[in-house]
């Protein structure tokens, strides 16, 4: 679950947690990524809302098939003045490599940390990514790509979470199931 503040990695079975580690990196971290990236780069100063579209939009984990380009609108640092710059898909993959390399390692750690019975399954249904920052391109494909495993986004990803406790508060055998004691 890769939400705003943090990455939630998880191996469920029999309705239970067996494996849990959550880190700080995450959409926000990503957004902030791309800021210092821009003023680092081009001395343009960008806000939190353009830094979010700009990972929409031309954001990903992986080489896209089609490069994409956009035109970014912030301020100059050394002159203080409004200026454009025109950047590609590329650039935004360097500036949040840092992000993407800490959610995989952690997935790699959770991996790792999995007992063996439990690997198996693993390899057969894969994992499922949800949260906002599953929707990041390609991070599906370069998950894959790093653990050789399956990889499938939630259908819903940005309203998954909230669904499956909405489900789990209505079936009442379900909830007794995973309630912590």
């Amino acid at each position: 679950d890769i939400g705003g503040g943090t990455t939630d990695i998880a191996v469920i079975s029999l309705s239970g947690i067996v494996y849990s580690r959550s880190v700080r990196v995450a959409g926000n971290e990503m957004d902030e990524a791309v800021m210092q990236y821009l003023k680092r780069k081009y001395n343009l100063l960008v806000g939190e809302r353009t830094a979010e579209q700009i990972k929409m939009e031309i954001g990903s984990a992986y080489p896209l098939e089609k490069p994409l380009t956009m035109e970014v609108k912030g301020r100059n640092l050394i002159e203080g003045v409004p200026r454009t710059v025109t950047i590609d898909d590329s650039e935004i993959r360097e500036a949040l490599s840092e992000c993407v390399a800490t959610i995989l390692n952690a997935v790699r750690v959770a991996l790792e940390r999995t007992p063996p019975e439990l690997s198996a399954d693993i390899s057969d249904r894969g994992i499922v990514l949800t949260g906002g920052g599953a929707l990041l391109k390609n991070l599906d494909k370069r998950i894959r790509e790093e653990t050789g495993l399956p990889v499938s986004i939630a259908d819903d990803p940005l309203a998954s979470v909230v669904l499956g406790t909405g489900k789990m508060l209505s079936d009442f055998k379900l909830l007794r199931m995973v309630c912590i004691d």
